[in-house]
């Protein structure tokens, strides 16, 4: 919290700008739908959902299937994750929809005192989340309260100077999302490049998965609770975490029992993951490399990690290859269930795998090369303008 006596005395209280409580300038929306489906409300949003330090809102579930929570949000108001704050989960809704209680949903109380556009960046500053850790209670999922939020202060600026500051941020936050887009423009370029590579499906020599997996790892399912495991707490991962964009570790479920936690199976780097099951077919034989992960973290039954054999191809084009249609083809018409799809261990070691040519491996081998080298520079660019966004946060937003 900042003192106002001693940003005056310090004499860094600009012209024009002025300490306020967040309270009385943001307002709590308390909106509620007791039945979404039938207010014609599609979309619902929980804490799973919300990326940190990501502002858009990328995934969602569906009314249609089932869901209990009742606070209605609108485009342009602001979902703040009040359960485990450090989290750091905000972002700017830009559809209708009803979120879990475990969100506040935030609006300006008048848009010619704090501009609309700028409370998502006041959300996203060190400070504002500083307050909101530091008022939380709860030992194994704290949450913070609107009253602790409502007494967080904070510099505020002109109105002339936010329009400014809301730009500014936006083109920052902007510029960030443009990176993330084209890191995942890659893969998919990737996935051409190496279709272009192995030329005519006719002209394919073929053999199976068996051929280059050493061995199938699959973890344990122990007893866990509905929530993410904190950093000291051990925790099994769900079969979201292996994404359709990589590798998603905040998708777990933290343990019952510590002394359930499989060392054997701990999620490392590098790992090659499989998910086994799925609620639909896209998602069974879903692949993931591991790039960086929590070391509390397990496997479940639900997620392979394949050994590969010492000969075989390079991960990164077994992982393009899986994400093929030939290969895809072959799964999704063998997956098995009625709840859940899922495939046994026989059927994907069955499935099918290309034969490289010395020149496909040559020519393979360069392009992941490349691809490599301009993911890690679109990783470096992507750390620096992070970098580079909270530095401006800090500085226009007023923080000490």
């Amino acid at each position: 919290t900042i003192c106002e006596s001693t940003i005056m005395n310090n004499k860094t209280l600009k012209p024009g700008w002025r300490l306020v409580k967040f309270g009385d300038v943001v307002r709590l929306s308390k909106a509620r739908s007791q039945d979404p489906l039938a207010d014609g409300i599609e979309r619902y949003v929980g804490l799973e959902h919300l990326e940190p330090g990501d502002l858009r809102i990328r995934r969602w579930g569906s009314v249609a299937e089932g869901v209990t929570f009742t606070s209605v949000f609108q485009p342009g108001q602001v979902l703040f994750g009040k359960r485990r704050a450090y989290q750091r989960k905000v972002a700017v809704a830009d559809f209708s929809g009803v979120c879990s209680g475990d969100i506040y949903v935030l609006e300006t109380k008048d848009a010619q005192v704090l501009l609309p556009e700028l409370l998502p960046f006041v959300c996203q500053t060190d400070a504002f989340f500083d307050h909101a850790v530091g008022t939380s209670a709860g030992s194994l999922s704290p949450r913070t309260n609107w009253t602790s939020l409502a007494s967080y202060e904070f510099l505020l600026p002109p109105p002339e100077e936010q329009e400014n500051i809301a730009f500014l941020l936006a083109s920052s936050d902007e510029y960030i999302y443009q990176i993330q887009s084209t890191r995942s423009s890659l893969g998919n370029l990737e996935r051409s490049a190496i279709q272009s590579i192995l030329g005519n499906e006719g002209d394919w020599k073929m053999t199976t998965m068996k051929s280059i997996v050493k061995r199938i790892e699959a973890g344990k399912s122990p007893k866990a609770s509905s929530l993410p495991a904190e950093p000291n707490e051990f925790g099994v991962l769900k079969v979201s975490a292996v994404g359709s964009q990589g590798y998603c570790p905040d998708e777990n479920k933290a343990l019952l029992d510590s002394d359930d936690f499989v060392v054997d199976a701990t999620v490392q780097p590098g790992d090659f993951l499989v998910t086994r099951a799925n609620a639909q077919p896209q998602g069974v034989a879903r692949t993931c490399i591991v790039e960086s992960t929590p070391s509390n973290l397990m496997l479940s039954d639900k997620t392979w990690r394949l050994n590969l054999e010492g000969d075989a191809p390079p991960k990164r084009f077994v992982l393009a290859w899986t994400k093929l249609p030939k290969f895809r083809s072959y799964i999704e018409a063998l997956c098995s269930g009625t709840e859940a799809k899922n495939i046994s261990q026989e059927k994907f070691l069955s499935g099918p795998m290309v034969v490289l040519s010395e020149k496909q491996q040559f020519d393979v081998d360069q392009l992941l090369r490349q691809t490599d080298l301009t993911r890690k520079a679109l990783e470096e660019r992507e750390r620096v303008s992070a970098a580079m966004k909270r530095a401006l946060l800090k500085k226009s937003l007023g923080e000490n």
